[in-house]
């Protein structure tokens, strides 16, 4: 998730706080009660958010980590094509030798 996308999702709890609070009383709700209702939707979405952040963690879906997997899948494809080229512009004769020091040094 993005920095960008946390703040937009911030902006819209605390938009939804404002709208709920503010509106209670227009709909028979008392001062108290819409205080209360704002505070547990309030703590219900923050629990939910960390809940989800710690299974991300535990998962590895993290940010971080998805794109060091997309990078090393890159970094390895770019040297796997390198060394691809680099034997096939061997020698047939130093290929075979490169196989055999390769069989012979696990």
């Amino acid at each position: 998730m993005t920095k960008g996308k946390v703040i937009q999702i911030g902006i819209f709890v605390l938009l939804i706080g404002i709208i709920s609070y503010k509106f209670a009383p227009q709909i028979g709700i008392d001062n108290f009660t819409a205080t209360t209702l704002s505070s547990f939707i309030l703590m219900l979405i923050v629990v939910t958010w960390i809940t989800s952040y710690v299974y991300r963690v535990v998962n590895g879906k993290m940010t971080f980590m998805e794109q060091r997997k997309r990078y090393r899948k890159e970094y390895e494809k770019v040297v796997n094509d390198k060394l691809e080229t680099r034997f096939n512009s061997l020698s047939k004769e130093e290929q075979q030798k490169l196989m055999e020091d390769l069989e012979g040094n696990p």
